[in-house]
Parts: C-alpha cells; structure tokens; sequence
C-alpha cells in the first residue's frame, strides 16, 4: 500500500464527502447566452455569480461576495482572485475542500469551462471577456 493510501485510509469519514456532487454536466452552457461580458461561477440552476472585483470570497456565509446555500460548504470555502492575466482560486481552509476539474487543490488558475466543486455544490467557471 502506498504512504498516499494510507494517509486516506487514516482520514475520517465525512457525510459532506460521501454525498455525490449536484449540479449537471451542461457546464453552465445554456445560461451563458445572457450575460454581459466578464467572468462569472454558474451553478446547476442557471444562477450567475460575477467575478467583477479582484478578490471575491465565496462561502456560506452572510459576507460573501459569492454567497452559496449549502450545508457542506463552508462559511469561507474559497477565494477567487481577478487579474488581467487570468484568474486563480484558492481554498479558504475549507472543510470539504476546493475542486477543480476532479482534483482537489490549495490553489489553481481557472479556465473557461472548468467545472469547481465547493463541498456538493458544482460551479462552471465561465469567462465571457472575449469576441
């Protein structure tokens, strides 16, 4: 067994981690049409979350700029930050952890198209600043 086996093996079970992730596999297609240029989150329900501002936190709770209902995300999960050369997320010290593209990580610099899991709750980046 390798030493990375055992450290999962070692992990307690989490509810919020067994539970799959919601969200559909449109990549947030359909509710791009209607939106003004820039950078958004979309979730399952066509919800768009403007990235507008340099940094914006995304939790559960009351202060964020992206505020996400949902029991297994945390009241800080993430940040995403904004610069004219791309846009990076970070994980807050979140419970559940930041996912990008079925990876877990600290920090990643987002694409159009990539798919973010905070706790069960699954975004599509989309960057609409292009012709």
């Amino acid at each position: 067994m390798s030493a990375a086996a055992r450290i999962l093996d070692d992990l307690p079970a989490t509810s919020a981690l067994e539970i799959p992730p919601r969200g559909g596999s449109d990549r947030g297609a359909s509710a791009v049409g209607d939106l003004p240029r820039g950078r958004y989150l979309l979730d399952d329900a066509g919800e768009a979350f403007a990235l507008a501002d340099a940094v914006t936190h995304i939790g559960r709770g009351m202060s964020n700029g992206v505020r996400l209902d949902d029991h297994t995300v945390s009241a800080r999960h993430a940040i995403v930050v904004a610069r004219p050369t791309g846009v990076r997320i970070l994980d807050d010290r979140s419970t559940n952890g930041t996912i990008v593209n079925g990876r877990r990580v600290d920090e990643a610099e987002l694409q159009d198209g990539d798919v973010v899991v905070l706790g069960r709750v699954v975004l599509t980046y989309r960057d609409l600043r292009a012709d």
